[in-house]
């Protein structure tokens, strides 16, 4: 990616197993966040295509498989301006469980640019994102290794060069990815920006004391992300 930042770190005696991954971090069972709401707007959602892949494609990013939590709406209502138009929507999950927890809805034009809509990207309202995750790629494809990032274009775009790649949402979700059994090596696209530096380097650390291999590939530019770079390309 022509980064110019590219630092490795290793830690211990590796630990974990090969094959789909699982959760180190133990969850008590508990009923989804996800509203009804928000169950039945996912449910009416479709695979990408239309203005939605039109988007992705001219922010040159991978489009993702179906079996992922990223879809689109050709026709979704946004309520503060009262606007209708197309969006991806991504479900969010929560890392360790798998459950629900919200949506993530971006607005989009078919050049790669945002809808004319205040804000363009909107979290579900009451709703926690909190550890929250967008499996961008299922589950079955997570085996010894995983891309993450903050947003959907950015991980999408390191999807270039690795998958699977999951979207953190932002810093602070980054900055707290749990570990994963199983997942020797992780690899993170950091955003060149204060926050986004100081996310990936908290995550690496934390995941390296464990025992796990980790990357961050940092863009030249300040204040940019691994799709403004691939963009640039």
């Amino acid at each position: 990616f022509r980064c110019g930042y590219v630092e490795t770190i290793h830690g211990g005696r590796a630990a974990g197993r090969h094959g789909n991954y699982t959760c180190e971090r133990s969850a008590d069972k508990q009923d989804s966040k996800l509203s009804t709401y928000g169950r039945d707007l996912w449910d009416e959602c479709i695979p990408i295509e239309g203005v939605a892949h039109a988007y992705l494609n001219a922010r040159q990013c991978v489009i993702p498989p179906a079996a992922g939590h990223l879809r689109c709406h050709p026709k979704l209502k946004h309520w503060p301006s009262g606007s209708i138009g197309p969006a991806l929507v991504a479900l969010v999950t929560d890392a360790v469980t798998g459950e629900p927890m919200s949506l993530h809805r971006t607005w989009v034009q078919a050049d790669g640019s945002k809808a004319q809509m205040d804000p363009a990207r909107m979290l579900l309202k009451d709703h926690s994102k909190a550890g929250g995750v967008v499996r961008l790629w299922p589950d079955e494809d997570v085996t010894t290794s995983l891309g993450i990032g903050e947003g959907i274009e950015t991980t999408l775009s390191l999807a270039h060069a690795f998958t699977p790649t999951w979207a953190l949402i932002d810093a602070g979700n980054l900055a707290a990815m749990p570990l994963l059994k199983g997942v020797q090596s992780l690899l993170i696209a950091a955003d060149n920006d204060p926050p986004g530096i100081a996310a990936a380097k908290s995550c690496a650390m934390r995941w390296a004391r464990q025992g796990r291999e980790v990357r961050i590939v940092l863009p030249e530019a300040p204040r940019s992300d691994l799709n403004d770079l691939v963009r640039s390309a």
